[in-house]
């Protein structure tokens, strides 16, 4: 009887142990199931920058903060990206189909990617209100087929910046104002100064500033279909130009191996008289050399009989594999609104894409005490209402230039004709 109590007592023990098991099971199950619920409800969206740390920290921190207080759905993880590994860091994600869900490019790389139908379309996703707030000439950077790939963000336009007391010295009371005038001034320069008036890359992987100012001359470079249109008087008229400058020894011969940061050491230590750059650079200028930033002016940028101003832009591209297309937009097109790209433009000293942010009074009035930064702000402002994107947008520029530098270099050396030169480039494009 004793035996049968206790095996009794120890039956309910054991049931109620199951019982307490299966609650607290359960129970901690909801919770988990509860907790993992409320965690999928929060999208992570990845951004990738070019180079903006440690300079910017403080204004994304700021900015990114702000974004996830007004969409509490969303977290946003940043990470900036050196420079020179941007390319290969995007076209291994991309590759791999694992890629970050917002991207800071430049029109000119993103839209090799463009070609490979690596971004997403955002003529879907971008309300037509929207995309009519940025300036229409800037938004067509992104264009590729028909197809919008990408949002504008922040702009520069270049300006002659100049040295006053090395024109004083070689005679010259005004700053030239196109590539003709350029070349006169440039060789009494030379004569009475013994520097050279200006430096100009024609490395084929740096910048295409020699390409804008064929443009700038009145070359058209690609026809409606695709092939090569500068093989024309205008086209040879252009290769000969710099042909002749080479030769005449009026540029320096590390233009055929040294970039475009070359031009800036060359001006900061007194062996340029003239600067191509943007205004952005100043700073540089005057924290590198004071007494060259000192005798520094600054002017509306070079262009040729065309009057055609060059524009810079750098924006933001969603790729296609992204797991968050809704969130991606929504951040980006919060970086890229009146409000912060006003702001990032005074950080950074460069322009807004947004007509709205262009109209402040900060990119128009001048003060009476004016320094040469805010004179130069002003002024490639005034510049921007009439700048464009001089090259045209190809899946392929990339081997354009490639193709139009090596044969005027093959020609400044004289390897081989101004005709040929440009003959082959015509023939090495359209073959490609």
């Amino acid at each position: 009887m004793i035996q049968l109590r206790k095996f009794k007592q120890l039956v309910a023990f054991v049931l109620l142990g199951l019982l307490t098991t299966w609650i607290v099971s359960c129970s901690t199950g909801n919770v988990s199931k509860s907790t993992k619920q409320a965690t999928s409800r929060v999208a992570t969206v990845e951004f990738w920058t070019m180079q903006l740390q440690p300079q910017f920290t403080d204004y994304f921190k700021s900015l990114i903060a702000n974004f996830e207080s007004q969409n509490p759905g969303i977290k946003v993880n940043w990470v900036d990206i050196p420079w020179a590994a941007m390319e290969n860091k995007i076209l291994t994600a991309v590759s791999a189909k694992t890629p970050p869900d917002v991207v800071n490019l430049n029109p000119g790389f993103a839209s090799q990617l463009a070609g490979r139908n690596a971004w997403l379309d955002l003529d879907a996703k971008v309300p037509n209100d929207v995309r009519s707030s940025y300036l229409p000439n800037i938004w067509k950077a992104s264009v590729l087929n028909g197809k919008s790939f990408g949002i504008p963000w922040y702009l520069t336009t270049r300006l002659t910046i100049y040295n006053t007391d090395l024109l004083k010295q070689a005679g010259i009371n005004k700053v030239p104002a196109t590539y003709g005038e350029l070349a006169q001034a440039a060789q009494q320069i030379k004569d009475k100064t013994g520097k050279y008036a200006f430096f100009v890359t024609f490395v084929p992987q740096d910048s295409g500033e020699v390409l804008e100012s064929f443009v700038q001359m009145g070359v058209n470079l690609i026809d409606a279909d695709g092939k090569a249109a500068f093989n024309s008087a205008q086209g040879k008229a252009a290769f000969q130009y710099w042909v002749d400058l080479y030769k005449k020894g009026l540029l320096p011969k590390e233009a055929l191996t040294q970039g475009h940061r070359h031009a800036i050491d060359l001006y900061q230590s007194g062996e340029t008289v003239l600067l191509a750059s943007g205004p952005e650079f100043l700073k540089t200028i005057a924290n590198n050399a004071p007494k060259i930033a000192q005798a520094t002016g600054v002017a509306p940028q070079l262009t040729g009989d065309t009057g055609k101003k060059n524009v810079a832009v750098m924006n933001i591209v969603i790729p296609r594999d992204t797991k968050q297309p809704d969130g991606a937009v929504k951040f980006a097109l919060f970086v890229t609104n009146d409000e912060n790209q006003l702001a990032f433009a005074k950080a950074a000293n460069v322009l807004p894409s947004t007509t709205k942010a262009l109209s402040d009074s900060y990119f128009k009035d001048i003060p009476a005490n004016a320094s040469i930064i805010e004179k130069a702000r002003v002024l490639t402002a005034k510049e921007l209402q009439n700048a464009e994107i001089l090259t045209p947008t190809l899946k392929d520029f990339n081997k354009l230039q490639k193709a139009i530098y090596e044969n005027l270099q093959a020609a400044m050396l004289g390897e081989k004709t101004v005709d040929k030169a440009v003959e082959d480039a015509a023939q090495e494009w359209n073959q490609r």
